[in-house]
């Protein structure tokens, strides 16, 4: 949940600024804490022993799916309101956090009450 919290302050930031000139450094820094935090979680989720992979994947698989087009859905809207450069791809990169920490939360929450 840090994680989303940290990649949604990115974002917000950055879109609450557009279309004048942003400064991404304050984006980036958010984005690149929320992968430390991302892999951190999933280095720690990996040491659990007993847990539910196959129903991980199987639940991660087909959230993945549904956010990818939420994803592209909300990159669509940027690219329409002709955003450009290092704001694009920031804010194209914390959408992709987003993309993967949000199945990755639904499968843990499934696979953790399997029994």
């Amino acid at each position: 949940m840090i994680a989303l919290a940290l990649i949604a302050l990115a974002v917000i930031y950055l879109s609450a600024h557009l279309p004048e000139s942003v400064s991404v450094a304050p984006a980036l820094v958010l984005i690149g804490l929320a992968a430390l935090v991302m892999l951190t979680a999933f280095v720690l989720l990996r040491k659990v022993e007993g847990f539910a992979w196959q129903r991980f994947y199987f639940i991660a698989a087909r959230a993945l799916l549904a956010y990818l087009v939420i994803t592209g859905l909300i990159v669509y809207v940027f690219l329409r309101n002709e955003t450009s450069g290092a704001p694009l791809w920031t804010l194209i990169a914390g959408l992709a956090l987003f993309a993967l920490d949000v199945p990755m939360l639904i499968a843990f929450t499934t696979a953790r009450y399997a029994e």
